[in-house]
């Protein structure tokens, strides 16, 4: 059994649940599984996977983890007791193979199909690699996970430089990211952060860390009151769940550009800072350094947090760029859970449709534009003008 716990997820799972239980509770969605690289060597069965989300689907929260998500002050009673007797439920979704490569649906009410995304992945990347030699690659990875210790401790002036692990997704193993993040804790605790990881922020005393995802902006497309107020829309939602908590956002649904039109004097002031996730990571900083300058806002109260498939080589680089003219922070998965000498599949489980709409995420980065309705991607880009 590879999820043992429905705590083994990602922080901003949990946060845009609660948002979707108070401001969206009867809308219905679609996300869809998609391989961006080396989709033909996954070598993972839909029979495995349907076997790992049959277990997943027994899991409920164990008294112990309701209490932690209690103690967690902007997680409101009502959406603990909900998560109290929460059960996922196979029916939502559909596991296939078709020419040799795996094609996944979710499909249902948002609030009932919302945790499925993390571990499903989770899981895939498991069971991908079961297909590494074990002992190669747990010695690979240690060795290098003590490389980059090493490399943070050798930073100069680096009291500012924070690191948060973002790995859940794309791990080589559950017990290699516990692994990971106990030694990132012992080892690095004046750097760690935190961790996204929930059941791993109880269990090692570290902070959990995470707000919103691209599905939320996404599913606001359909949701909102009209399409051009989109962003907007999900923004204030949010700010109105949280009241002052939780206040990074996401940048590159509708492409920069779009965003900074609608991330106006109100929303600079209101949100604590904003996450980039797709192009180029200094060109966006400087921007948002001078959008923020725009405002009259002073960029040194902001928090940029980069999380772009970033390895810690370019979060250094990042930090001494950034460093100074505000705050920086720095989510890194994939490079410290499965950092283990193999090639890996770039995987995404990404929300396609809410109330049978599509919606669409229009990257900073081409590679991760993604829509299912390519007259409803140019309608969007029309009215975003991008």
């Amino acid at each position: 059994m590879i999820i043992e716990s429905l705590l083994d997820t990602d922080l901003y799972k949990f946060t845009m649940m609660q948002a979707v239980l108070h401001r969206f509770p009867a809308a219905d969605v679609e996300y869809r599984f998609r391989c961006r690289t080396h989709a033909a060597e996954l070598g993972v069965s839909a029979r495995r996977v349907r076997e790992e989300i049959a277990n997943l689907c027994q899991l409920r929260f164990r008294p112990r983890e309701i209490d932690y998500l209690r103690s967690l002050r902007y997680l409101k009673q009502d959406f603990v007791e909900i998560l109290r007797i929460f059960q996922l439920s196979e029916d939502h979704v559909e596991v296939a193979e078709r020419q040799g490569e795996l094609e996944i649906t979710i499909s249902g009410p948002w609030l009932h199909t919302i945790l499925f995304e993390v571990p499903v992945l989770a899981i895939i990347s498991e069971l991908h690699g079961e297909h590494m030699d074990r002992t190669t690659a747990l010695a690979t990875g240690e060795a290098r996970l003590d490389e980059k210790i090493r490399q943070v401790r050798a930073l100069d002036d680096a009291s500012g430089f924070h690191i948060a692990e973002f790995g859940t997704r794309r791990r080589y193993s559950r017990a290699w990211q516990r692994h990971v993040v106990q030694r990132l804790a012992a080892d690095l605790p004046e750097h760690l952060s935190g961790t996204s990881n929930v059941q791993w922020a109880m269990e090692c005393g570290l902070v959990p860390i995470g707000t919103m995802g691209h599905e939320f902006l996404q599913a606001c497309q359909a949701l909102g009151p009209r399409l051009v107020d989109s962003q907007r829309h999900a923004l204030e939602a949010w700010a109105q769940e949280y009241r002052g908590d939780l206040g990074i956002v996401l940048t590159d649904i509708i492409g920069l550009d779009a965003f900074l039109r609608d991330f106006d004097l109100y929303f600079c002031k209101l949100f604590d800072g904003v996450r980039h996730d797709s192009g180029d990571p200094v060109e966006w900083g400087e921007r948002i350094l001078a959008h923020y300058r725009r405002m009259q806002v002073d960029p040194a109260s902001k928090t940029l947090v980069f999380s772009d498939g970033l390895d810690l080589a370019a979060a250094i680089r990042l930090y001494r760029h950034f460093a100074g003219r505000a705050r920086v922070a720095f989510g890194i998965g994939t490079h410290l859970t499965n950092d283990m000498g193999h090639a890996l599949p770039d995987m995404i489980i990404k929300m396609t449709r809410c109330n049978g709409q599509a919606v669409a995420k229009i990257s900073d980065d081409p590679a991760k534009t993604l829509c299912v309705d390519a007259s409803y991607l140019a309608y969007l880009r029309k009215v975003f003008e991008v």
